[in-house]
């Protein structure tokens, strides 16, 4: 699977997640490509990323800080 990931890093907060199958490879790096693109008109700054894991629960262990509040991750022990 592939997960394209629209994060808004100032606020700390996920903005969306859209899922694609793998053989949408072409589709979700277009889709990428024209978020950013979309964005930097619009002069907004995100982080537009395209990650690929087996499931979503897979990517949220992998790539947590994308799904944690800004709270959450500042409470963790930094050990």
């Amino acid at each position: 699977m592939l997960f394209l990931i629209e994060y808004d890093r100032d606020k700390g907060e996920l903005v969306t997640v859209r899922q694609f199958d793998d053989a949408q490879r072409t589709v979700a790096e277009n889709a990428r490509i024209e978020r950013e693109v979309l964005l930097h008109r619009e002069g907004i700054e995100r982080e537009i990323v395209l990650l690929e894991a087996a499931s979503q629960q897979d990517l949220r262990r992998t790539h947590g800080r994308y799904f944690k509040t800004l709270e959450a991750l500042a409470s963790r022990d930094p050990a």
